[in-house]
C-alpha cells in the first residue's frame, strides 16, 4: 500500500543554546526579546561575555555604558569583557 502526500506543512522552531532560560539584565526570556525590541530574532541577538554569561544585546549594551570606569559582568561581577 502506498501513501500519497498532497500537500505538506512545515514548522520550524529554534532557541539559542545559552545554558539559561533569561536574560540576567531584564529577566526576558532568551526566547522572546528584550524590552526595547518588539520581534525576537537577528535585531536582538544574545551576547556572550568572556565569563560565559550570556544577555541581550541591548541589555548588556546598556549596562556597560552605565557602567564606569570598567564595566563589570551583572551575574558574576567579573570585568566584562566580550567573548570573541
Amino acid at each position: 500500500m502506498k501513501v500519497k502526500i498532497i500537500k505538506w506543512h512545515a514548522v520550524g522552531v529554534w532557541t539559542w543554546d545559552a545554558g539559561e532560560d533569561t536574560c540576567g539584565i531584564c529577566r526576558m526570556a532568551f526566547d522572546g526579546c528584550c524590552p526595547d525590541c518588539k520581534f525576537a530574532g537577528d535585531d536582538c541577538p544574545l551576547i556572550w561575555g568572556a565569563c560565559n554569561h550570556a544577555f541581550h544585546l541591548h541589555c548588556i549594551l546598556k549596562w556597560v555604558n552605565s557602567q564606569s570606569p570598567q564595566p563589570h559582568c551583572p551575574m558574576c561581577r567579573r570585568e566584562w569583557q566580550f567573548r570573541a
